[in-house]
């Protein structure tokens, strides 16, 4: 089998890749191990939680014992299934902050500023306002990718608002907009109550024009010869094929999977690549390396009133809901219940936001298991930007080996610092006025637990993984030793070969990662085309006037 592009990985930067180089002519097989992603628990929005805890659907990753959690392991899902992580994801819709993206481009990864990104972003979107507001200008109206938000129809989603409020805080009508810092209303990947994951935003449509096969394969190495890509060797119905690259190879496999497919291949630490008989085609020092995540915690509150989603949680109202999502993609089925959102800044002196919060009507964990005591809300807390580093190494040199997973969590002193800081703020944004007629007391941690041991102890029992993995083939200028990839996704040291997803991300970005994976996807599709980059924006994002002084 031969075509132009091969690209390994239908989730969201290769759907995006698929779809723009199907536009430009280009034949491309993309090489996916997962199978379709029809059925009601990944198109149902509401059902997030089941498809990220389904063998068909993840590859069921763990870390490995984390030794600053008391030796957890955490769940790290990944996607495999049509459409990746976005078929699996919890459909929020965050762009990342413009200061992100500036950063990556003065660690070395030249072309990759706001200024460059904005406009792949607008590209993409067709974006939704729901009559909430936003900033229609710094949007996109035409693309591939509907993003929308729900209807904020719970009390709760305004209390949350009106609250942060309350405390001093910005409020923000877009945080994908201008202004990011502040509490707002929360966007989701949702389209006439659908998942509107990238398989449906891209990959569909580019298989409709005739030159995208889809491959359900397990890549199991790139096929190097001379110093270039020519393919990808595949294990397919019990069989050993080779694919064939006419013009490049892209990685697209996400940030455990792509770095795993480059040590197979001979690319990474040559004395790793040693460790497990793999002959060394390229010396990168970075692969496998500069592992980051985002932490969340649910403080979780107690409702004094029945206004919560706990009232829907029994199997009589589900099937009802799925009932009715079934026959009108309407009602409580087509929301993933994340409206209202909020960034926010954890001390004066930080210029822009380093804490995130998702705001949920019911008190529940992504496995489904609702708190013990009924009724209840909860906001997801996590600051963003940690300085803990972790590894993604191979087990073996066997393809259907997992990987060795280490994230190395809450390794840096001031991750503890950040998170106690989380919590207390938190608490206090609960304790505003507007939350007073729905507040009965705090379910977790605990209202007892209030000295800095104390918090450490329940941030080591309770903290979770936002499911934000990245960085594990860094982007960098070409003489960066610990570069993977050039600033035009080019593994450095193989010609025709190229990794596009979150794994290339010199640093993780403000948010949940959906969006400037996909947004990777978009802008490397240009790179493989030898186009000129879409013209840099001028546009200038809103940062607090008293940052240096005030923390809100």
């Amino acid at each position: 089998m031969k075509a132009e592009f091969v690209i390994v990985g239908a989730g969201s930067a290769g759907c995006a890749m698929a779809y723009r180089l199907a536009e430009a002519g280009r034949r491309v097989t993309v090489i996916e191990h997962g199978g379709t992603d029809a059925g009601p628990f990944i198109q149902m929005p509401a059902a997030l939680s089941y498809p990220m805890n389904m063998k068909r659907y993840d590859w069921g990753f763990r870390s490995e014992p984390e030794p600053h959690l008391g030796g957890r392991r955490l769940a790290c899902p990944r996607g495999k299934v049509i459409g990746g992580s976005s078929s699996i994801n919890g459909m929020v819709y965050v762009r990342g902050h413009a200061r992100d993206f500036d950063h990556w481009e003065e660690s070395g990864a030249r072309g990759w500023s706001y200024a460059d990104v904005l406009p792949y972003y607008r590209r993409m979107e067709s974006w939704h306002d729901g009559g909430h507001g936003g900033d229609p200008a710094w949007r996109g109206k035409d693309g591939p990718l509907h993003v929308s938000r729900g209807p904020r129809d719970n009390p709760l989603f305004d209390a949350f608002v009106q609250a942060g409020a309350q405390a001093g805080y910005q409020t923000t009508p877009d945080y994908n907009g201008e202004k990011q810092e502040g509490f707002g209303p929360m966007e989701q990947t949702v389209w006439q109550g659908r998942r509107w994951s990238a398989a449906n935003a891209y990959l569909r449509p580019a298989q409709k024009t005739g030159l995208v096969t889809l491959v359900q394969a397990l890549a199991q190495r790139v096929v190097i010869s001379d110093g270039r890509a020519r393919g990808v060797e595949v294990l397919r119905n019990g069989a050993v094929e080779v694919i064939e690259a006419e013009c490049e190879v892209v990685i697209a496999a996400s940030s455990i999977n792509s770095p795993k497919l480059l040590m197979l291949s001979g690319i990474g630490p040559a004395a790793h690549l040693r460790e497990h008989g793999i002959d060394v085609v390229a010396d990168r020092a970075g692969v496998g390396q500069n592992l980051q995540d985002h932490l969340e915690m649910y403080v979780q509150m107690a409702a004094s009133k029945p206004v919560t989603l706990y009232r829907y949680w029994n199997l009589i109202s589900k099937g009802m809901i799925g009932a009715q999502w079934l026959f009108s993609k309407r009602g409580m089925g087509a929301s993933n219940q994340f409206e209202s959102a909020a960034f926010i800044r954890s001390k004066a002196g930080v210029d822009y936001p380093d804490i995130q919060y998702h705001f949920l009507p019911i008190a529940v964990r992504y496995d489904g298991k609702a708190a013990a005591e009924g009724h209840g809300f909860q906001a997801h807390v996590g600051p963003m930007r940690s300085k803990s580093r972790g590894t993604v190494t191979l087990r073996s040199a066997d393809p259907e080996d997992d990987p060795r997973i280490l994230f190395n969590y809450m390794s840096h002193a001031e991750d503890w610092e950040d998170w106690r800081t989380c919590i207390r703020l938190t608490r206090e944004i609960f304790g505003q006025e507007a939350f007073k007629p729905f507040v009965k007391h705090e379910i977790q941690p605990g209202a007892d637990v209030q000295s800095d041991a104390q918090l450490d102890d329940a941030i080591r029992e309770h903290v979770e993984s936002a499911y934000h993995p990245c960085g594990t083939c860094r982007m960098g200028a070409a003489d960066d030793p610990g570069a993977v990839v050039d600033p035009q996704a080019r593994v450095i040291g193989v010609e025709g070969l190229r990794v596009a997803d979150s794994s290339i991300f010199p640093r993780i970005t403000n948010g949940n990662l959906n969006a400037p994976s996909i947004m990777v996807g978009e802008k490397v599709s240009d790179h493989l085309l030898g186009r000129d980059p879409l013209a840099r924006a001028n546009d200038q994002p809103w940062i607090h006037p008293d940052w240096e002084t005030d923390q809100r």
